[in-house]
């Protein structure tokens, strides 16, 4: 008889298409608009700017819902680095070079989720399960500043990441509504930027990851590449490996089980590709089509690369390897990059049935 496998999570990385009609632009105007004094701007317009902006961020969040994601992050629409580092570096919100007070360190995105998780709540009876996305120390220091690394530096730079997540988690943790189940370092350029070494990276980590460690929360880091993977296992705080393998299904031979088992560290397994620029350009040279403008060729792209049956075979694989290791599965990267939100809907749908495929 079959021992039962126990059934991984299906989050969401977190950036995700703007509705047709909305521009980048006027999403960057609008945080901005929400970050200054109020009386610097008139009332009723920010009010305006404020309930179209939350209008997009909830809906979002229901397409993800209804798309099946278990555990959805909410949807990034802003830069990743300039969400982050521009509170940080803001003199007036800092109590230090770099460290942000606790106070300011807010992610915006979940006061407008506070509606939607009340509706939600209603609607399902239970608590609505939040990811929350946070970029990493080791991002924003490389990003701002050149090797070598001054561990002061990036000490208040991870300090003020674990800020992020402090005062999320403890928002959270009086509220009715909804719960943080997954905070998640992002931390893209470890493995791929040359200048990264080694020097600091647990220290910052450690910073970062250290009050959703203690919360009980789990704390994932999400990599574009395992290369450091070994020196992410020495960081306490940190209990879950992003691995992007759908586009890169090589990258499972780079990671060893009984390292994994012997830290106590699970895997967040990516079952479907989101590099949507090339799965659009293989199609093309495969077919003879041009798919950013042949109507209809993007979602033949989608359902010929992240089909119910192919995310199934990936979860398959994987499983095959590191069984009970893998905690949490869903898309490599954000849908940030795909040109509308009903493609990036159709992603997540396939997703969720090739995930309840293989667990039937």
């Amino acid at each position: 008889m079959k021992r039962a496998i126990a059934r991984a999570i299906f989050d969401d990385v977190g950036s995700y298409p703007l509705p047709e009609g909305t521009t980048k632009g006027w999403v960057t105007e609008t945080f901005a608009k929400l970050d200054v004094e109020p009386e610097s701007e008139p009332e009723r317009e920010l009010d305006s700017y404020k309930n179209r902006l939350y209008e997009i961020i909830r809906d979002a969040m229901w397409q993800k819902l209804n798309a099946g994601v278990d555990v959805p992050n909410y949807p990034q629409f802003q830069n990743m680095i300039a969400q982050f580092i521009v509170p940080i570096m803001d003199d007036d919100r800092t109590e230090a070079p770099l460290l942000i007070k606790e106070e300011e360190a807010k992610i915006v995105e979940m006061d407008a989720l506070e509606q939607m998780a009340m509706a939600y709540r209603e609607k399902r009876g239970e608590k609505l399960k939040l990811r929350i996305c946070v970029t990493g120390p080791i991002e924003l220091y490389y990003n701002q500043f050149p090797p070598p690394v001054y561990i002061d530096v990036l000490s208040n730079l991870a300090k003020s990441v674990g800020r992020f997540v402090k005062h999320t988690i403890e928002e959270a943790k009086g509220n009715r509504n909804y719960e943080v189940q997954c905070a998640t370092i992002d931390e893209p350029s470890i493995g791929l930027d040359p200048r990264i070494e080694e020097e600091g990276i647990i220290t910052a980590l450690e910073l970062a990851s250290e009050y959703a460690f203690q919360k009980g929360v789990d704390t994932q880091i999400h990599l574009h590449s395992p290369i450091f993977y070994e020196t992410i296992c020495e960081v306490k705080g940190i209990n879950v490996i992003g691995l992007e393998s759908a586009a890169n299904p090589s990258l499972l031979a780079l990671i060893d089980k009984k390292q994994l088992e012997e830290h106590d560290k699970f895997l967040r397994i990516g079952v479907s590709r989101t590099d949507i620029l090339s799965m659009a350009a293989e199609y093309d040279e495969i077919h003879g089509t041009n798919a950013f403008k042949d109507k209809g060729v993007l979602e033949r792209v989608v359902n010929e690369y992240n089909s119910p049956e192919k995310v199934k075979k990936r979860l398959e694989q994987a499983y095959s390897i590191f069984g009970d290791r893998i905690r949490y599965v869903g898309l490599d990267c954000g849908l940030g990059p795909f040109p509308s939100q009903e493609l990036a809907y159709l992603v997540l749908k396939n997703t969720s049935e090739g995930i309840k495929g293989f667990y039937k």
